[in-house]
């Protein structure tokens, strides 16, 4: 499943992104590639223990801490520290399926990769091409989102960024460990979840049938969560 988040980040801490990002110091993003992505992958990227990296990234996890639909369809159990990337013309990033296990630099802990997320500090009308192409069990779908949206999509995915033929794409990229690891199960939940907010808006938290589809969600992440200790 496919999802997208708008406005995870507000326009003001958009703007004060884009001025740490466009003030940055890229390397280059083979640096940092690995078996396949050696060989479709370039671009350009932040080095993680840089500034603003760690700044940048800090801020964005409290973000998403806060951020209810992404808790909801991600529910989180690890995130991967988020990084940075640019695409300038003629740069581009191959098909490929994100690794499985990341361990996560000076800290001994590993992260599955079950959800990607990429989140964009470009506007679609500041670059030409780009365009994030994620192979779905619905078909091809390609996001270009606004800045400050962000999509979500399962790492099982074949996906791939169009070449860039005009300006610049910059966004962040990161992965979650879910505490439910099955990506239909996930979709499920999210969609009851949903159901539940919007029931609630409609008839109030106390009516029997927000209570009963409630109990049902929480049993169910009951029986299907695995998170780790």
């Amino acid at each position: 499943m496919l999802i997208v988040i708008p406005n995870v980040l507000d326009a003001e801490e958009v703007e004060q992104f884009r001025h740490h990002l466009l003030n940055a110091d890229w390397d280059d993003g083979l640096k940092t590639a690995g078996g396949i992505a050696k060989n479709v992958k370039k671009n350009q990227q932040l080095d993680d223990s840089s500034e603003p990296a760690l700044s940048l990234r800090n801020h964005l996890l409290r973000k998403l801490s806060q951020n209810p639909t992404f808790i909801s369809a991600a529910l989180p159990d690890k995130i991967y520290p988020p990084k940075f990337n640019k695409y300038e013309v003629g740069e581009t990033y191959g098909n490929h399926i994100d690794n499985a296990l990341m361990p996560v630099p000076g800290t001994g802990k590993t992260v599955r990769g079950d959800v990607s997320c990429t989140l964009f500090f470009s506007n679609p009308d500041e670059y030409e091409g780009g365009e994030l192409t994620i192979e779905t069990q619905y078909g091809r779908q390609e996001v270009k989102l606004p800045a400050g949206d962000m999509v979500l999509y399962p790492s099982t995915s074949l996906h791939r960024v169009q070449p860039v033929t005009k300006g610049a794409r910059i966004a962040s990229f990161f992965w979650t460990q879910s505490m439910v690891r099955d990506a239909t199960k996930r979709e499920m939940l999210f969609n009851l979840d949903k159901s539940v907010q919007n029931l609630t808006a409609e008839l109030g938290s106390a009516h029997n049938e927000v209570v009963q589809l409630s109990g049902l969600y929480h049993n169910l992440i009951r029986t299907w969560a695995n998170p780790t200790a």
